[in-house]
């Protein structure tokens, strides 16, 4: 893992939502989630039907999303397409 200068060591925002935001408004599924590490928004991962964290990127820019999986400690970099971390633990 590496720490690009997108990455941060500040805490982590309050997630946005106990799920992916818009899977819960939609009904929708979804297999994982992430943490947009700029904002709290919660949505799912690409293996998702929804791939609504990827779509939060490309709608606001925010670059660094973490797992919000229990005990998952990596991050993902958007824009340099690397794994960043570990991170603290979010639940």
């Amino acid at each position: 893992m590496i720490s690009c200068d997108h990455s941060t060591t500040t805490p982590a925002p309050e997630a946005s939502a106990a799920g992916c935001a818009v899977c819960l408004a939609t009904g929708g599924a979804w297999v994982t989630l992430r943490l947009c590490r700029t904002c709290g928004h919660i949505g799912c991962c690409d293996n998702s039907p929804g791939k609504h964290a990827t779509a939060h990127y490309h709608e606001t820019g925010h670059p660094v999303i973490q797992s919000f999986q229990p005990g998952e400690t990596w991050g993902w970099c958007y824009i340099h397409a690397e794994e960043l971390g570990p991170y603290t633990p979010l639940v």
